[in-house]
Order: C-alpha cells, then structure tokens, then sequence
C-alpha cells in the first residue's frame, strides 16, 4: 500500500520529455507563424479591393500596384509579387490566384512546408 502512494507524479525523464516534446511543437509553430500571418495580410489586401470604393481600381496593373503597397506597409519581403500572384479581369471583376509555398528548415534535411494556394474574385469598383 506504500508503493502506490510513493508514486505521485512524473519522473525527471518524463518531465524532460514532455519538455523536449513541448519545445520542439513551440519551434515548429515559431516558425511557421509568420508565414500564416504574411498570408492572412495578403488576403485582406486582395479582398479590400472590392470592399473599399475610395481605391478606383480600374485595371490589373492598379490592381498589382495596390497589392504591393500592402506588401510594402506589412513588410512582406520575402516573395515575389509576380510569381506568387495572378489577377486577369473576366466579367467586370477581378480573379486574382494567389499560389505559393514557404519552406522553413526543422532538422538537417527535414523542413516544414506551407502551400497557400486560393483563388479571389474581386468584385471592381
């Protein structure tokens, strides 16, 4: 009956792994955050085309020009505009293709990739 109640608790080498395990989830997340929020300001830079009438966006290279102020004001640096972002005007609105993927090194050869792949279409002022 003693033995039960001795063991209340992790060991140290379960507390270090539940440690080891927590960290390497926190590093997989610190790494892949910024990208998901660079993606998320893209979004809201594409769609407040249609949304905000004082833009008078009229072609695609006002479109392009738009975009890449926000990238600009959000610091998003690390892509291409031109390789990322595809807009054509069909319809009286525009579709723009937003595809790309980031990769960010986990462990020698092992890396975690993010694909952001969405097609917006965005009504013209």
């Amino acid at each position: 009956m003693t033995f039960a109640r001795s063991q209340k608790g992790l060991s140290v080498l379960s507390l270090l792994f539940v440690l080891a395990v927590v960290a390497f989830l926190a590093s997989a997340v610190f790494k892949m955050l910024p990208h998901y929020l660079d993606y998320m300001s893209m979004e809201k830079i594409i769609t407040s085309v249609g949304t905000d009438q004082s833009l008078d966006i009229k072609t695609v290279s006002d479109f392009y020009g738009h975009v890449g102020r926000g990238m600009e004001v959000n610091s998003i640096r690390d892509v291409s505009l031109k390789d990322i972002l595809k807009v054509k005007v069909e319809n009286n609105e525009f579709i723009a293709h937003l595809q790309y993927e980031k990769r960010e090194p986990l462990i020698q050869n092992l890396d975690l990739v993010a694909r952001f792949d969405k097609e917006y279409r965005v009504r013209m002022p």
